[in-house]
């Protein structure tokens, strides 16, 4: 099958399946006789594995680890439950972040509980005050 009909039959962008690709999680095609990438079943598998890894929120890293696993694998399956146990981790760690922002949020909503000029609004002064410190980055979505 054509890239097209792969990214049709998975619901995904043929974009995404070259950027898999050239990140090395999916196998590139072979070519057909008019140079067309020719995808097959082992491609489908791989690539629905990965989009199920990525709707759980895991790192291309940690997608990487499993797929190395699966292909090189003897029958243990240990690494497919330390890398779960590891993204849990992941997982508690932003949701403790989320409930902070939500916090913060909640105490600048309290800045400002009616109408008023812009001037004098709490949540503007806080906002235009306060020091932030950036979330730390650890996806790239695609």
């Amino acid at each position: 099958m054509k890239i097209g009909e792969l990214a049709s039959l998975l619901n995904c962008k043929t974009e995404t399946i070259r950027y898999y690709e050239k990140e090395g999680l999916l196998p590139k095609p072979e070519r057909n006789a008019s140079n067309y990438r020719h995808y097959g079943e082992a491609h489908v598998k791989r690539l629905r594995f990965i989009r199920n890894c990525r709707s759980l929120d895991m790192t291309h890293d940690e997608i990487r680890t499993l797929l190395m696993v699966q292909d090189v694998s003897n029958g243990n399956c240990a690494c497919f439950s330390q890398v779960i146990e590891e993204h849990l981790g992941h997982v508690d760690a932003r949701i403790q972040e989320l409930l902070h922002l939500k916090e913060q949020l909640i105490d600048l909503r309290k800045q400002c509980e009616t109408a008023q000029a812009v001037e004098n609004c709490g949540i503007f002064r806080q906002l235009s005050t306060m020091e932030s410190t950036e979330p730390p980055t650890r996806h790239s979505h695609l």
